[in-house]
């Protein structure tokens, strides 16, 4: 770390538990951010402004003038852009140290597979229940922690998924894919404003901790909020030995990227 670094982290740096080791693991992170938007927006800064070397922001939307109200990334000037160039643009004036990279496309198993082994950890920040299980499968695959989140109404939730431990459920251990489930929009149901401000600052917070090897994560805990009585409940979820996604998964070795890619 250079001087300028050292007095712009000097917070964390005093921090007894984190220190110049653990922002140092900070600078030589990469994060991908799945979706832009009112979950991503907060976890985004927030990985930004504690010095995550480098962020990967995916998402194919625009910005609407509906998405203001939550979508904290974006200003009333970036109406009609696209969402990974206006979050670009306002986290590069954050902190310009960052790299960025904007990933202007819907998620597939390809790219998925692709680009999440390269990363330290992945951030679910997405509204679609199809992409959440891609993104899980993936992260299984190569063992890369996966922190989820996801807000509707008064409502949030967030979970974290680390498979580098033998005892880490899966997302699909919560939530099978073959599970009836009814997809509900926040276009459709609305959604209070802080709630997503509050789930995706715990998801830059779980993703911090993991870098850093410090504290105890989410892992084997799901954490819902009521946040019209500000409340929290929390539930103990198990890897289940049937999943389909994961039960397999200490006979089989992770997937490494092709030399060269």
């Amino acid at each position: 770390m250079n001087d300028e670094q050292l007095l712009r982290y000097s917070r964390h740096i005093l921090v007894d538990e984190l220190g110049i080791e653990a922002q140092q693991r900070f600078l030589d992170a990469h994060a991908i951010v799945v979706g832009a938007g009112g979950l991503g927006s907060p976890a985004a800064i927030y990985l930004a402004a504690a010095g995550v070397g480098k962020l990967t922001l995916v998402d194919a939307d625009t910005v609407d003038l509906t998405n203001l109200q939550r979508q904290i990334l974006h200003v009333t000037a970036s109406v009609g852009r696209k969402k990974v160039d206006s979050g670009r643009e306002a986290i590069a004036r954050l902190n310009p140290d960052v790299a960025i990279e904007a990933v202007d496309e819907r998620v597939s198993d390809a790219w998925l597979h692709e680009n999440v082994a390269r990363a330290t950890v992945v951030l679910d920040c997405t509204d679609n229940f199809a992409t959440r299980h891609a993104i899980n499968r993936a992260c299984v695959a190569h063992r890369v922690p996966l922190v989820s989140g996801a807000a509707l109404r008064f409502d949030g939730q967030i979970s974290t998924f680390d498979f580098r431990a033998a005892h880490s459920p899966c997302y699909a251990c919560i939530f099978p894919e073959d599970q009836p489930f009814e997809e509900v929009a926040c276009s459709t149901m609305g959604v209070f404003a802080p709630t997503v401000g509050i789930i995706g600052a715990m998801q830059a917070a779980e993703a911090l901790r993991l870098i850093a090897g410090v504290g105890e994560t989410l892992v084997g805990r799901l954490m819902m909020l009521d946040s019209l009585r500000m409340e929290w409940t929390t539930m103990e979820v198990a890897r289940q030995a049937d999943c389909q996604v994961c039960g397999e998964r200490d006979r089989t070795p992770a997937i490494t990227p092709a030399p060269g890619t």
